[in-house]
């Protein structure tokens, strides 16, 4: 059976390698720009025209797909980016960066008539060189060459800083073929990702689950990320390294000096990757514990029941948003779902109301008074003690094995 799934690779470019890819990430956003500026106005017009009594066919056509958009690219460039020809740019950027704003209307216009699931999606804004240089390959012109080389075209043949074995070898065989490829820029490194196809049954099955395997309820919070309790008995906590929390007092020295660094300067520029490589440090501690945590407990654990965390009302409160958002807590569920699937664990997701903290373990009596800040209580009903987060995860494990639909 096969999965998509995508993997990340860090490049060595050389330094024309380098210059090329960001001339590349450039048209990305040139031609991104393009289009939201050429539907804005045909958007105009076309309700400006309806204001005067036109109808049907009449009607300026706006180029809400990838196809109508592209066509109006190719009308455009010669004359108006002239450059795009002259500088030997692969063809093949423009095409994907108008199915990438293409689906961003898209998006905007189910969520407007309701046909989109989750929070409403806006309209589509400006790119802008402070939102991050990236670019797109469709299918695999982008691809492997062997197991430390990638393909780019119009770029040339860039090293890899990773070994890319696990790749190559699977598309020898036929086992994963590439569907897509973005190359990215942060901090003054460049990656690759690749989104592939590859038929995972041979690794999944090397490291099922085994049939014994406890189940667990997992109770997520900010002093301790989270408090796991097995049905065989065991306790355990996991506690976050907060990697933001760890990094405030140098990101704060960091942007002091980049706010009073001249506009413009070359001091500037290496203020600001100095405030990048922080960030990306900030994001690669959070992942790597995420990923090392989440593979951990859907290999160890036959079910998992978990909470649904509203996170963005959650981060609405001021004093607790940053530890919210350095926790990380739907990336989290994100990845215990999907590697559950991978290697034949359960996940069990209580309601959004379940009150998992407030409900006595023993008597099932529910605590209407509980706050944040209690931490342990005593049930009036049969006069347990408490503590917070280990009966929360007790009742979730508890609710998951009473589920009948489970």
């Amino acid at each position: 059976m096969t999965h998509k799934q995508g993997v990340r690779f860090e490049l060595a470019p050389d330094s024309d390698q380098a210059v090329s890819m960001g001339r590349h990430c450039g048209l990305s956003r040139v031609v991104e720009n393009f289009c939201l500026e050429t539907v804005r106005k045909k958007w105009a017009q076309r309700k400006a025209e309806e204001s005067y009594g036109i109808t049907g066919d009449d009607l300026t056509k706006v180029p809400w797909s990838a196809p109508a958009l592209e066509k109006e690219w190719r009308a455009a460039h010669a004359e108006r980016y002239p450059w795009f020809a002259e500088g030997k740019l692969s063809s093949r950027i423009p095409k994907e960066a108008c199915r990438v704003r293409a689906a961003g209307f898209s998006n905007y216009l189910k969520s407007k008539q309701g046909k989109r699931k989750g929070a409403k999606v806006g309209f589509p804004g400006w790119r802008k060189r402070k939102d991050g240089s990236r670019f797109r390959y469709d299918a695999d012109r982008a691809k492997p060459l062997d197991s430390n080389t990638v393909r780019l075209p119009a770029i040339g043949d860039v090293t890899t800083c990773e070994d890319m074995s696990w790749l190559t070898s699977r598309m020898a065989t036929g086992e994963a073929r590439v569907l897509g490829a973005t190359v990215r820029e942060q901090a003054g490194r460049w990656w690759v990702s690749f989104q592939i196809e590859v038929d995972r049954d041979g690794v999944n099955k090397r490291r099922q689950v085994s049939h014994d395997a406890p189940a667990c309820g997992i109770d997520l919070g900010l002093k301790t990320f989270a408090v796991i309790r097995d049905s065989d008995g065991t306790r355990r906590e996991i506690d976050a390294p907060k990697p933001l929390k760890a990094a405030l007092r140098a990101l704060r020295k960091a942007n002091r000096k980049l706010s009073k660094s001249k506009e413009g300067s070359k001091n500037r520029g290496k203020a600001r990757r100095r405030v990048s490589r922080i960030h990306l440090r900030v994001a690669d501690r959070r992942k790597d514990f995420l990923h090392k945590t989440t593979t951990e407990l859907t290999r160890t654990k036959s079910a998992i029941a978990v909470e649904t965390l509203h996170v963005k009302g959650m981060v609405k409160n001021r004093r607790l948003s940053r530890a919210i958002s350095d926790a990380g807590f739907g990336e989290f569920v994100r990845q215990l779902e999907y590697k559950a699937d991978w290697y034949g664990s359960r996940i069990w997701k209580a309601d959004r109301w379940f009150p998992s903290s407030k409900t006595c373990g023993d008597c099932k009596w529910i605590n209407q008074g509980l706050v944040l800040s209690d931490r342990v209580w005593v049930c009036p009903g049969c006069g347990v003690h408490h503590d917070r987060d280990d009966n929360a995860a007790g009742n979730l494990l508890a609710a998951m094995l009473a589920d009948p639909n489970f």
